[in-house]
């Protein structure tokens, strides 16, 4: 996977640096204004969620172009992004404040006043939108695994310089995302996203119930991800009756998968819960051998995902 995040101070023009090298590496560039627009196609307007989840989402939406195209992505705080892959390249654009002042002066055409005014604006913004999606308003250098100097190099050169290390590193040789991969990334980041109720645009909007559990509403929310229809405690099983045939106790699993006849039961780690659920799913096997249930604890979300094949859902959500 070839990818280059490319961020920099206001005033260093590394938009400009990132369309320049995106044409020499032959790579898809993906702009912030870009990166917006994908977000609100897909998840609707921005203020929809807020910036605490941004990261997951835009996550979801790059690790998508990145099993189609290399990519050089130009948007503040994508260095924080793909944190665990090899096949990537951050990048940072900074320069003295007199440089990126007059850089405002000549763009805007104002007075070093005005310009000043503008670039410190600009940064309050920026340290503002870093702490708000990743507590923090700052970044360290070591973030970074290439930092240039504006006021050393122009824009062209600097460029060059970003292609000589992506062909240092062997980005391109590594080949695009794989399908494997962008399958764990999009669950990881579609579950944290369905944490905070979000859904894509396009996807049925979540049932308002009242669920007994948190986990549950996470769970009905990651099932919406994956456009899955769902249906909340719709049946209730007798499994003990009295000497004289009354039902005496019930078991009510939490979710039906009507696709997949599929019946569902999400349990807490406590050990006292799993054991007396345990002991109805045994029973309701027992007692009604063609009803196809499954328990999960919240962290085995995924094992579900994948063993029912939904990931193949990806392509199309």
């Amino acid at each position: 996977m070839g990818v280059v995040t490319i961020t920099g101070q206001p005033g260093c023009r590394h938009e400009e640096v990132a369309r320049l090298a995106a044409q020499r590496l032959g790579f898809e560039l993906v702009s912030e204004t870009r990166l917006e627009s994908l977000l609100a196609q897909e998840f609707g307007p921005a203020a929809a969620f807020g910036e605490k989840p941004w990261r997951h989402a835009v996550l979801a939406i790059l690790a998508r172009l990145a099993t189609e195209h290399h990519l050089v992505v130009c948007a503040q705080g994508v260095e924080f992004l793909f944190q665990d892959f090899l096949g990537v390249l951050r990048v940072a654009v900074v320069a003295p404040e007199s440089r990126r002042v007059g850089a405002f002066m000549i763009e805007r055409r104002v007075d070093r006043p005005t310009a000043r005014k503008l670039l410190r604006e600009m940064e309050r913004e920026q340290r503002a939108a870093r702490r708000r999606r990743f507590g923090r308003a700052t970044v360290p250098a070591e973030q970074f695994d290439l930092v240039l100097n504006a006021q050393a190099f122009e824009s062209d050169q600097m460029a060059e310089l970003i292609e000589a290390a992506v062909r240092a590193r062997g980005l391109v040789e590594q080949g695009l995302l794989s399908a494997a991969a962008d399958a764990q990334l999009q669950f990881q980041a579609r579950l944290q996203l369905s944490r905070y109720g979000i859904v894509p645009a396009a996807a049925t909007a979540l049932k308002r119930k009242a669920f007994s559990h948190p986990s549950e509403e996470i769970f009905a929310n990651l099932l919406d991800f994956y456009r899955i229809a769902w249906e909340y405690e719709p049946h209730s099983f007798p499994i003990k009756w009295d000497r004289n045939g009354n039902v005496i106790e019930s078991f009510t699993p939490d979710f039906y998968l009507p696709e997949f006849d599929l019946y569902v039961e999400l349990t807490t780690m406590k050990q006292p819960l799993v054991t007396k659920k345990n002991r109805k799913v045994k029973l309701l096997r027992e007692i009604y051998p063609h009803i196809n249930i499954q328990v999960f604890y919240q962290k085995d979300f995924q094992n579900l995902i994948f063993k029912y094949g939904l990931t193949e859902r990806l392509a199309h959500v």
